[in-house]
C-alpha cells in the first residue's frame, strides 16, 4: 500500500480519475443549466402564446367569451400541478374566473413575468397583462415537470460518470502497470548492475519511445560502469600483488636474519622493521577495502541475510578476554534476531574496527558498552578521553588522527574511515554522537540506517 502511494504511476492514475470527475461535474453543471434554461424558455414561450390567444378572444368576443374559454381550458387540465393555470380578476384582484386562488405579485400594467406558487406544492412561470381598465389576466405554465426531468438527467450522469471513471481507472491502471514494469526493469538493472541482461532485452524488444531511450542510455551507463569496476578491480589486485610480493620477500629475509641470532640491538631493529612491514600491508589492505566499499556503495548485489545479533555477540565474546587483560570492562546488550542484508566479512570488520578503536584509546580501568537494537541500531560507547570538538568533522577521513590520540598508540588513521565506508556500502550511517546524560561520557559512535 505504501509503495502504491509512492508510485508516480499510481499518482498519474489518481490524477486522471480526479480530472475525469472534475470534467464530468463541469459537464453535468453545464447540461443542467442548459436544460433548465431551455425548459424555462419553453414555458415562457407557451405562456406568451396562450396569453396572446386569450387576449385576441377578449378583443373579439368580450369578457363573457373569455371566461368561457378559460373555463374550457381549465376543464381539460383541472388538477394542481397541471400544465396551464389562469386567473381573470378585476383591478382590485378579486377573482372572476380561473383556477388560481389569488392574484400573484406581478404588475399587469408592465406585463411583468416571473415564477409564482401554484397551489401548495407547485411552481410555474407566469405573465400578467392588463386587458382593460378594470380587468387583468394572468396565465401560468407549470414547471413541476422540470424537477423529475433534471433528477433523471442527474441520475444518468451519475451512472454514466461512474462507468466512465471506472473505465478510466481500469485503462489507466493497465497502462500504468505496463510503464511500471518497464521502469522496474531499469531500476532492477541499477540495483543489480552486474546483470543488465533484462535491461538489454527490454531495450531490444521495445517500441522506441522515451522510456526505451532511457533504457538504452541506462544500459550503456551500466556497461561502462561495469567495465570501469572491472578495470579498477584488476588494477587494484595487480597493484596489491606488486606491493605485497616484495614486502613478503623482505619479511622472509628479515626472518632469516633473525634466525642467525644477530646482536640484540640489530635484532630489535629487525623486529621493528617486520612490524613496519605488517603495518604497511595492513594499511594497503585497509585502503583497498575502503575503495572497494565506496565503489559498491548503494549496490545491493552480493549481499545476503546476516544475523547481526549473533555476529556482534560473537565478536564481543572474543574481545572480552583482550579487554580484561587491558584492565577494561566490556559490556554488551544485544537484542535477539536482528538481521541485515550484507557482506558478513565486511560487517565483522566494521564491528571489530569499532572495538579496536575503543580498546586502543580507553585507558586502563575504563569501560566500553556495546548495544544492538532492532533497526538495526548499533552503539559503541566508552568513558575514554572522547573526541576533541575540533576533530569531529574530520575523524572519518583517511589517515586523520585526532588531537586526543597519543603518539604512543600505533595506528594508521584508517580504522574509522574503513568503518564509515563499510557502513555506507550497507546503506548505514556511522556518526559520532554526543554522550547521553548519565552515560559513559567518552566517545559514542552510532551505526544505523541512513536517513
Amino acid at each position: 500500500m505504501i509503495e502504491a502511494r509512492r508510485s508516480i504511476f499510481s499518482r498519474l492514475v489518481a490524477g486522471a480519475i480526479l480530472l475525469s470527475l472534475v470534467l464530468l461535474a463541469g459537464l453535468w453543471w453545464l447540461t443542467y443549466q442548459t436544460v433548465s434554461t431551455s425548459l424555462q424558455e419553453a414555458a415562457q414561450a407557451e405562456v406568451d402564446v396562450d396569453l396572446a390567444g386569450l387576449a385576441d378572444i377578449y378583443a373579439t368576443g368580450g369578457q363573457a367569451e373569455l371566461e368561457a374559454r378559460i373555463a374550457d381550458r381549465i376543464a381539460l387540465t383541472p388538477v394542481e400541478g397541471s400544465a396551464s393555470h389562469y386567473l381573470l380578476a378585476d383591478d382590485r384582484g378579486m377573482v372572476i374566473a380561473g383556477d388560481l386562488a389569488r392574484w400573484p405579485a406581478l404588475d399587469p400594467r408592465v406585463s411583468e413575468s416571473g415564477v409564482i406558487a401554484i397551489g401548495k406544492n407547485s411552481q410555474g412561470f407566469a405573465r400578467a397583462v392588463q386587458l382593460g381598465p378594470d380587468l387583468r389576466l394572468v396565465v401560468a405554465r407549470s414547471i413541476a415537470i422540470r424537477a423529475p426531468l433534471l433528477s433523471s438527467l442527474t441520475m444518468a450522469f451519475a451512472v454514466g460518470g461512474a462507468v466512465f471513471v471506472a473505465l478510466v481507472a481500469l485503462l489507466g491502471r493497465f497502462a500504468a502497470l505496463g510503464l511500471q514494469r518497464r521502469i522496474e526493469r531499469i531500476n532492477l538493472a541499477f540495483r543489480e548492475p552486474q546483470d543488465g541482461s533484462g535491461l538489454v532485452a527490454a531495450r531490444r524488444s521495445s517500441a522506441g519511445d522515451e522510456i526505451d531511450e532511457l533504457a538504452a542510455h541506462s544500459a550503456a551507463a551500466l556497461a561502462r560502469m561495469n567495465d570501469l569496476l572491472a578495470a579498477y578491480k584488476d588494477t587494484s589486485e595487480q597493484l596489491a600483488h606488486e606491493i605485497r610480493t616484495p614486502l613478503s620477500h623482505l619479511d622472509n629475509r628479515l626472518v632469516k636474519a633473525l634466525a642467525e641470532q644477530p646482536a640484540a640491538e640489530i635484532a630489535r631493529r629487525l623486529v621493528e622493521a617486520r612490524a613496519e612491514i605488517r603495518r604497511i600491508v595492513q594499511t594497503l589492505e585497509s585502503l583497498l577495502d575502503i575503495a572497494a566499499s565506496k565503489a559498491h556503495r548503494g549496490d545491493r548485489s552480493g549481499l545476503a541475510p546476516v544475523d547481526l545479533s549473533a555476529l556482534v555477540t560473537g565478536i564481543c565474546d572474543l574481545y572480552s578476554g583482550s579487554a580484561e587483560e587491558s584492565g577494561l570492562e566490556l559490556r554488551w546488550n544485544v537484542a535477539p534476531d536482528v538481521a541485515i542484508a550484507g557482506d558478513e566479512r565486511q560487517l565483522r570488520r566494521l564491528v571489530t574496527n569499532m572495538l579496536d578503536n575503543a580498546l586502543k584509546y580507553v585507558p586502563s580501568g575504563g569501560r566500553i558498552a556495546v548495544t544492538l537494537d532492532p533497526g538495526p541500531v548499533l552503539m559503541v560507547a566508552d568513558d575514554g578521553p572522547g573526541i576533541d570538538p575540533r576533530d569531529r568533522e574530520r575523524i572519518f577521513e583517511r589517515f586523520y588522527r585526532g588531537r586526543n590520540k597519543s603518539e604512543e598508540v600505533s595506528g594508521s588513521g584508517l580504522g574509522l574511515a574503513l568503518a564509515h565506508a563499510i557502513a555506507e556500502r550497507h546503506g548505514l550511517a556511522l556518526t559520532l554522537e554526543e554522550p547521553a546524560a548519565g552515560g559513559l561520557g567518552g566517545a559514542v559512535f552510532r551505526i544505523a540506517a541512513a536517513a
